[in-house]
């Protein structure tokens, strides 16, 4: 088996994709699950690193799982219930968790359809901007099966309860305009734009000092789950650090030299 993970690195920017455009980059293999994992600890363990663009090979993003390997039942789907439950939590649910906890920012850029568990695994990233040639899917009950890797908690927070209930019970699949008018996605834009707009949306993140965007991620999602009172004693613990970071008085600098200038033109 091949890289199923292309990892390649700009500055601070990592690019993740889905490298199987063959299968419609479909996730078949715990081999390849093992590879967005180790892509994940890679960047977690990189402090050089400021964001992450997550995106597939080919014409389509992601085509969830294999349902070849469903029909006949093989692969992860062989064996009885519990071995397949197992195979579940030690296989491809490890992946909403290396991919929803990594620390720096993460943007789908969502290129063609990204279907059932593909759906998810963009839900799994902080933004998606999609190509108009997008299409998405929470399509697990037309096999007659649920969502197994996420999708019932990621979809809910993202475009809220009605919208994910029709989606989970319909498995309909909606197109990019849709999806923005839901707000699955910030941005839809032409096929050749997407990478452009995607990157350039990059760059104004990781502008920003890493550390801080690091903990700013930290407190957003933290944020989905605790009290008020909980929040603000997190975020006077990580205001303090940043208070006495390099980086911080370097950005203190820049403004103050900004604002100087400003002075002296006028």
């Amino acid at each position: 088996m091949g890289d199923f993970i292309i990892y390649e690195q700009d500055g601070s920017v990592v690019t993740l994709t889905l490298n199987s455009p063959d299968t419609r980059n479909a996730l078949s293999h715990p081999a390849e699950y093992q590879q967005i994992i180790d892509a994940c600890e890679r960047i977690n363990l990189d402090t050089s690193v400021g964001a992450v663009i997550l995106t597939g090979a080919g014409t389509s993003f992601c085509a969830g799982g294999n349902v070849k390997d469903m029909k006949e039942q093989t692969g992860m789907f062989s064996g009885d219930p519990l071995e397949i439950s197992d195979k579940y939590r030690h296989g491809i649910q490890k992946i909403p968790f290396a991919l929803y906890n990594l620390e720096t920012p993460t943007i789908a850029a969502v290129n063609g359809p990204a279907i059932g568990a593909g759906c998810d695994l963009t839900l799994m990233c902080d933004i998606r901007l999609a190509s108009e040639t997008a299409k998405f899917a929470e399509s697990f009950v037309q096999l007659g099966i649920v969502p197994g890797d996420g999708g019932a908690w990621l979809l809910q927070r993202t475009v809220g309860l009605s919208k994910a209930y029709e989606m989970a019970f319909t498995g309909d699949t909606i197109t990019a305009q849709e999806a923005l008018e839901c707000g699955l996605i910030s941005k839809c834009v032409a096929p050749e734009e997407l990478m452009k707009e995607t990157r350039a949306m990059t760059a104004r993140i990781v502008k920003n000092p890493p550390r801080t965007l690091r903990l700013s991620k930290k407190l957003m999602r933290e944020g989905m789950h605790v009290r008020l009172d909980t929040l603000l004693e997190m975020s006077a613990a990580f205001q303090a650090m940043a208070h006495k970071t390099d980086e911080h008085l370097e950005q203190l600098k820049k403004i103050s030299l900004s604002r100087d200038d400003s002075r002296g033109k006028k």
